[in-house]
């Protein structure tokens, strides 16, 4: 079975660009852009952040968990780019059955997350608003500090090489109720 690094944050953090650079980083990986999942609603979807589109982000959410279980079975690094909080952890891990689970959580102010998302182009999500609740979110999760990544003024690169470290160091492996997650 192959290694589960999920790279998290809220929006505007910056996975989406570190995520790669982290897939990029092994000899054989395989990214999972969780917001690939949710983009594949045709017709009656709902924005993903709202809380009655929660059925629809279930099934994304499961989906994303299957494809990395699957990927994780051909014995590769598989990545995982998407909105993961502590609470959930647990419940994706049991998706995915991966045998170990790293988890980096790239959160930089508040007001780098808010001013990025409105500076994107082309992009589905540009709520300001809804970018401060899922910041809001991360900040008030209580995650441990070795699971912190504040991203200020470092470059992409720099923080994919924190991750590689830190999957390399097992300082990343999320610990479920004092227990590795196995």
């Amino acid at each position: 079975m192959g290694e589960l690094i999920v790279v998290t944050g809220p929006p505007g953090a910056g996975k989406s660009t570190v995520a790669p650079l982290v897939a990029d980083g092994f000899g054989s990986s395989v990214l999972i852009p969780a917001d690939w999942f949710f983009g594949l609603w045709r017709r009656g979807a709902i924005d993903p952040w709202l809380p009655e589109a929660r059925p629809q982000t279930g099934v994304a959410f499961s989906a994303a968990a299957a494809a990395a279980a699957a990927f994780a079975r051909a014995d590769c690094h598989v990545v995982y780019d998407g909105f993961i909080l502590p609470l959930d952890l647990p419940g994706f891990a049991s998706r995915t059955g991966a045998s170990v689970l790293h988890y980096a959580v790239i959160l930089p102010p508040e007001a780098t997350c808010v001013g990025r998302v409105a500076a994107r182009s082309g992009h589905g999500f540009t709520s300001a608003d809804a970018t401060r609740a899922m910041y809001r979110a991360f900040s008030e999760a209580a995650v441990p500090g070795r699971h912190l990544i504040t991203g200020e003024g470092q470059a992409p690169e720099e923080i994919a090489r924190r991750i590689i470290g830190g999957v390399a160091m097992g300082s990343l492996v999320w610990l479920s109720q004092g227990k590795r997650l196995a």
